[in-house]
């Protein structure tokens, strides 16, 4: 792969997402035009395993600049579809997948969802990458009372009882990382973001737990979506960090491929200042050029190398199906997850038109996935590993720090004062998305 990339093709990854990739949010202008269904209507048709087929939808940018990242997590989920539907389906019904293009833009994705859940009648969707998508798409999921797996980490601040979230809350990504970093580099950390949701989200925990744990933010500073004029922010952090300490970097889009190097040609090198990042994985690694970030660091859930059985069948399906150059990354294995979550809680339940039967059962359900065995709790998230990584020569990750133990997830964060002893519970309705724990 070419270690240039032009500004398109570099893409930039999303709100909430926060990030499981490099890449950032594209805005459009058209609007949704297909009609909500009335109040009171059913939340999924029987129609959506009619025959010998369950329907699903998959509900990603297959074009524009959201493409790039989210093709690969098309893959991942059709993969996923393919070995279901050769081992006997669910139900004993072939997996039937209409796959729709939000076209990295979010009126786009609200109008395909409703045209999944009106006309096509699918059981569920796996779709969004953005939290501009996922937030585009929500109110379409909520008044039709249907259901949406969403794959990406993201910034939390949010529990839908129609969506459930494979990606990575920010206390199974965020805040570990913080603390590996206050314990193994520094005290003192530079936060560096583009300017949107998600950095700006995720730098208000980070500047809180930092506080709480005897850290210092030494500084701050923010670049607009796909701006690469990153000197300031350089001259900024060597004015800021004389000595070293540690850059947290939320940077999205091309801004990182200037970004990093241009901090290695002002001479800010990994061991003196370790860059943490949360939106590259190894897709990111070979377009920015592994020369740029060797040494530095990502915090994730899952990285390519992760050495366990489930991972190497699941490396190799990918390969063996796409191609041997092929890398795969964390949105793509949450994605993956998150049809073989919804394929066991349907099964548990024996419907898949009963929207309120599956979600139901999907509280409890297991999944032996590459990255190490999860479990889908009743706020709707996962619990899972919690690992670091840091860039090899090879532009893969040598894991460095892993938690022993699936970290249950927390998605109302709990050092912003607003949110701190919030939870949510599906499982109780007097609880629901949002209520005040003991």
């Amino acid at each position: 792969m070419s270690k240039r990339i032009n500004r398109r093709k570099f893409l930039l990854y999303g709100g909430a997402t926060v990030g499981t990739s490099i890449l950032l949010k594209a805005c459009g202008s058209s609007q949704p035009t297909a009609s909500s269904s009335p109040a009171g209507s059913s939340p999924a048709s029987p129609a959506a395993s009619g025959g010998d087929t369950i329907k699903v939808g998959i509900l990603h940018s297959l074009s524009g600049t959201m493409a790039i990242s989210e093709k690969s997590v098309v893959d991942a989920e059709q993969l996923a579809i393919k070995e279901i539907n050769a081992a006997g389906g669910v139900l004993g019904k072939q997996i039937e997948a209409i796959v729709e293009d939000g076209a990295s833009d979010w009126p786009t994705f609200a109008e395909k969802s409703k045209k999944l859940i009106d006309q096509d009648k699918v059981a569920a969707v796996f779709g969004c990458w953005t939290s501009a998508s996922r937030k585009a798409v929500l109110p379409v999921f909520e008044e039709k009372k249907h259901m949406l797996w969403y794959p990406l980490q993201y910034e939390g601040q949010e529990c839908s009882q129609n969506i459930f979230y494979t990606g990575a809350a920010p206390n199974q990504q965020i805040e570990p990382s913080v603390d590996w970093l206050l314990e193994n580099k520094s005290k003192e950390f530079f936060l560096v973001g583009s300017d949107y949701v998600f950095p700006r989200t995720a730098n208000t925990v980070i500047k809180a737990q930092l506080a709480a744990k005897g850290g210092t933010t030494v500084g701050e500073d923010y670049l607009p979506l796909g701006n690469t004029e990153v000197t300031a922010i350089i001259t900024k952090i060597k004015a800021a960090l004389p000595n070293g300490g540690v850059i947290y970097n939320t940077l999205n889009g091309d801004s990182n491929v200037a970004f990093f190097k241009q901090l290695q040609g002002a001479g800010i090198t990994a061991d003196k200042y370790p860059v943490m990042s949360v939106s590259i994985a190894e897709e990111e690694v070979k377009a920015i050029g592994v020369e740029f970030l060797k040494d530095h660091y990502a915090a994730w859930n899952y990285f390519m190398t992760v050495d366990s059985p489930a991972n190497k069948k699941f490396v190799e399906a990918f390969k063996k199906e796409y191609g041997s150059d092929r890398v795969t990354n964390d949105p793509m294995e949450a994605a993956y997850i998150g049809v073989y979550l919804w394929k066991a809680a349907v099964e548990k339940a024996g419907t898949a038109d009963d929207l309120e039967k599956v979600r139901s059962a999907a509280y409890g359900a297991t999944y032996d996935a590459p990255g190490g065995m999860v479990t889908m709790n009743a706020n709707h998230h996962i619990s899972k590993i919690v690992r670091i990584g840091k860039v090899r020569a090879d532009g893969l990750f040598e894991i460095v720090q892993a938690t022993p133990q699936p970290v249950v997830p927390i998605p109302w964060n709990q050092f912003v004062t607003e949110t701190k002893g919030f939870a949510c519970d599906w499982s109780d309705p007097a609880k629901g998305g949002k209520f005040k724990s003991a």
